[in-house]
């Protein structure tokens, strides 16, 4: 086996650049093989065949190799077999390749990102050969035990202490997905917590009916019970579940509407000829710089369109003072406080690969899944911009058209 290994791997004239990647495999594999043997050499405190120092030493001996094992890097699927050892006092295991592992890390990685590029069953498992190798350990029950973990790490995760996480901003939605869910008009209810560091983590994922108050009710308290104080305001859509549970769990908490949902709500109130002309005057509102502008520019649609389309001036109208709850905070974080895509986002590519969860028949299967894609996902979020005054927000400072508060000095007393 380790001269094969070595054959393969030297230099000849008939080498092409078509086996460059399985030359490069090969000498990776060789590679691999000389320090599973320098390890030995290391426990035995001696090399191969050098002779003991003492007679009557007796620290183990090197027994011939194990069976040749299949092992998973991100370049391919190298072929190794494990040095043993007898008569030892303590058990020989590798720390580069330790016994049961059959992938890198990485590897380990690439597989729910390979789920995120909306792969299929099937498709999965020919992408991830063509990727790591024919030789890849892959079966039906490998990647069965590899759902049934991300399962147990979705559990772990609803259950985790969130005491320790000072969250200023969250932005919740209920999203549908193809995946067992919309059967029952179930959807997953996403949070996302915006924290004084500038970081977006995920907060909750959970399967809810109809985004109705009771479920978001449901998701709150749940947060609340874990130790996590709600930031200080909340951006989501028009839904009324969640306004409804916000009222009751989270009552001093201020709350934003969000603008893409405010604007096509307006514009399927009007002709499809109309359209484009009022969505360029509803574009500009939310992008006034003071409050008493963006009122002016909301005036100047309602004068325009009311008379004609009183039904798309109502929906503009509709509940106003949710609509420009992000002008007293800092101007900075306008751009992540106008809208929900900081949930739309990372949603859009599992929205748009729901294939690949369509064989999930259960909620909580396919719940667990998605969570899993979304933590992938998760790993990609930006930092804040504005992040420095998240502290400022956190803190309960006061925004007024973005512009922080300052208290007045209060003079010193004169001497008596």
């Amino acid at each position: 086996m380790r001269k094969s290994i070595i054959e393969a791997a030297k230099p000849s004239s008939n080498r092409t650049y078509d086996m460059l990647e399985d030359m490069v495999r090969l000498k990776v594999q060789e590679y691999i093989q000389d320090i599973l043997e320098e390890e030995v050499d290391e426990f035995l405190g001696r090399k191969k065949s050098e002779r003991m120092k003492l007679v009557d030493e007796t620290w183990g001996y090197r027994n011939g190799h194990g069976k040749p094992k299949k092992f998973v890097l991100m370049n391919g699927t190298i072929t190794v077999q494990r040095p043993r050892v007898r008569n030892t006092e303590e058990q020989f295991e590798s720390k580069i390749m330790p016994y049961f592992k059959r992938r890198t890390k990485e590897v380990g990685q690439l597989l729910p990102e390979l789920y995120l590029h909306g792969l299929a069953k099937g498709d999965f498992e020919l992408a991830l050969r063509g990727l790591l190798g024919e030789g890849a350990p892959l079966s039906a029950t490998s990647i069965g035990r590899l759902k049934a973990k991300w399962q147990m790490e979705y559990e772990e995760w609803q259950g985790r202490d969130l005491s320790s996480f000072e969250v200023v901003y969250q932005w919740a939605d209920g999203i549908y997905v193809k995946a067992g869910l919309e059967k029952d008009k179930a959807a997953l209810l996403i949070i996302i917590g915006a924290l004084t560091n500038g970081k977006k983590v995920f907060l909750a994922c959970e399967s809810g009916y109809r985004e109705s108050k009771e479920s978001w009710s449901g998701v709150l308290r749940d947060l609340t019970d874990r130790g996590l104080k709600l930031g200080s305001m909340t951006i989501a859509d028009g839904h009324l579940g969640i306004w409804s549970a916000l009222g009751e769990i989270h009552p001093k908490g201020h709350e934003q509407r969000c603008w893409n949902h405010k604007i096509r709500n307006v514009l399927d109130s009007l002709p499809k000829r109309i359209r484009s002309e009022a969505g360029e005057y509803l574009k500009r509102i939310p992008y006034a710089d003071t409050i008493k502008e963006c009122i002016g520019l909301r005036d100047v649609f309602v004068e325009r369109y009311r008379k004609d389309y009183p039904k798309a001036a109502e929906k503009l109208l509709r509940d106003w003072d949710r609509m420009v709850t992000f002008y007293s905070f800092p101007k900075e974080h306008w751009v992540h406080l106008r809208t929900s895509n900081v949930v739309e986002s990372p949603f859009s590519s599992v929205r748009l690969r729901t294939d690949a969860a369509k064989r999930f028949k259960k909620v909580l299967n396919a719940t667990a899944m998605i969570w899993k894609l979304l933590q992938v996902a998760e790993k990609g979020f930006r930092t804040l911009k504005g992040y420095w005054l998240l502290s400022d927000v956190h803190a309960g400072k006061m925004f007024t058209d973005g512009v922080m508060k300052h208290e007045p000095k209060v003079p010193e007393r004169m001497a008596a």
